[in-house]
């Protein structure tokens, strides 16, 4: 047996998982938190990763290759001896927001900035994070001789000495200073964020070795969490992923870059040639979380009360904007309830929660769908709301179309394993595994349920 190691370096943990190249069997796995917050000491991850790899064993010293999937856009900056300036910003902290809008009006509007980079900015774009060290911490932006994503600075501890940082256009497309339908690094996007001139990591291609390990085993170039779980699904042009968390996210392998100036796609490359445009709501599974809590159950009894209520949840319709909303962009919004009546039920309102995430996901479909011209061949769905029995039921129903439901798993370790195997095997493409357990949800489509939310969500 050929092992590969895939890691995912999320915002919350280190996980490892260890892989039968042939076929893309999980042989074991380990998980090792991070430190919590917005802003972290990047050498957490590393001694995350040493642990959680002590932690297989004899094994991990029979590994061939090795790739890193990693949390997108967070700021590594560092100084001349290759040391952290300041702790990391990562991706999902917001005070560089006014940065963004600075920025993009430099670049000349959102069209411009959306033309050359692929996306128009917004507060987890690792440029925008630049701009306020800049602005903010003068004297730690003088110190800074090169920016690193997460993914980069683990790949560069688990590479043998001297090896040249390295990244991958997938991840690198986050930055706010790639040219992502070119394929290239805009040195003057990263010098007019920071003020300053700064170290640029090279580039990896899809596919192709970027070094070795300290042990000799070949270092793929690893990628962006959302494009190493692309690989670990194996989505083809024609598939449409949607993948519910704390945010949702609806994502599209597509031949061609897209440039959306309007902000509701954002114009990622993917880890194999492609793209990755992406559609993100802020308000996902804390929609059922929220509705659980008010009607004071737990998950379980959240779904047998919904599949006990009726398509259209007995004329109530949510919109579940609770915190804002991103697409559509509505940062000022509020969940709005309407068609309560005195035979409104508890179900009721169970069903209207779960139609309501469903339909919010089903409107980024539409999305992706007028961005890319062609309609999905398959939509995937994923997250751990999924295991929900109600949602099961409901997708197909709401979302029109049959959907394809994966086993549970880490599909972002599990893509960058696949990636490493890539690497390994040398080949143009990566290689063929299976996921067995999938299975494909079918129901009878209820249009009558996304006509109450569009009329809800375009009311005046």
């Amino acid at each position: 047996m050929t092992l590969v190691l895939g890691v995912d370096t999320s915002t919350q943990s280190t996980k490892t998982l260890l892989v039968d190249a042939a076929d893309g069997t999980v042989v074991d796995s380990r998980s090792v938190a991070h430190p919590p917050g917005t802003e972290v000491d990047p050498r957490a991850w590393p001694a995350a990763y040493d642990e959680a790899v002590a932690g297989l064993g004899a094994r991990a010293g029979e590994v061939a290759a090795v790739a890193i999937g990693g949390q997108q856009h967070g700021m590594v900056a560092l100084d001349e001896a290759g040391e952290p300036v300041r702790d990391a910003l990562l991706w999902n902290d917001t005070r560089s927001a006014s940065a963004a809008a600075e920025l993009i009006a430099e670049m000349g509007g959102p069209q411009a900035c959306a033309d050359a980079i692929g996306s128009v900015l917004v507060a987890s774009f690792t440029s925008t994070k630049l701009r306020w060290l800049r602005d903010a911490e003068p004297e730690n932006a003088a110190r800074v001789a090169q920016v690193l994503l997460p993914h980069d600075y683990l790949s560069r501890h688990v590479a043998a000495p001297g090896t040249e940082a390295f990244t991958d256009r997938g991840d690198a497309s986050g930055t706010g200073y790639f040219a992502t339908p070119e394929g290239r690094w805009r040195p003057d996007l990263a010098e007019a964020a920071l003020g300053r001139p700064f170290a640029l990591p090279r580039v990896v291609a899809p596919g192709a070795v970027a070094g070795e390990t300290a042990t000799g085993a070949v270092l793929a170039g690893g990628t962006g969490d959302n494009m190493a779980a692309a690989l670990g699904m194996a989505l083809e042009p024609g598939d449409v992923l949607l993948s519910i968390g704390t945010s949702g996210v609806a994502s599209a392998i597509s031949a061609t870059p897209v440039a959306d100036g309007r902000g509701v796609l954002t114009g990622f490359a993917d880890a194999s040639g492609g793209f990755l445009p992406m559609v993100t709501t802020m308000n996902a599974a804390g929609i059922l979380d929220l509705q659980a809590r008010w009607l004071d159950v737990d998950h379980a009894g959240l779904a047998d009360l919904a599949l006990a209520s009726t398509p259209g949840a007995g004329g109530v319709t949510l919109l579940p904007y609770y915190g804002g909303e991103r697409t559509p962009n509505r940062p000022a919004a509020t969940g709005t309830w309407t068609g309560l009546t005195p035979a409104t039920t508890r179900a009721d309102l169970a069903r209207a929660a779960y139609e309501a995430l469903l339909c919010s996901l089903a409107d980024a479909v539409d999305q992706l769908v007028a961005a890319t011209g062609t309609d999905p061949r398959r939509v995937l769905l994923v997250g751990g709301a999924t295991r929900s029995p109600a949602l099961q039921a409901l997708a197909p129903a709401v979302l029109g179309r049959p959907v394809t439901l994966p086993p549970p798993g880490e599909y972002v370790a599990l893509g960058a394993a696949r990636q490493a195997a890539w690497a390994l095997a040398g080949t143009d493409a990566p290689p063929t595994w299976p996921l067995p357990g999938t299975r494909l949800l079918e129901a009878d489509p209820t249009p009558h349920v996304r006509e109450a939310y569009a009329a809800l969500r375009d009311r005046p």
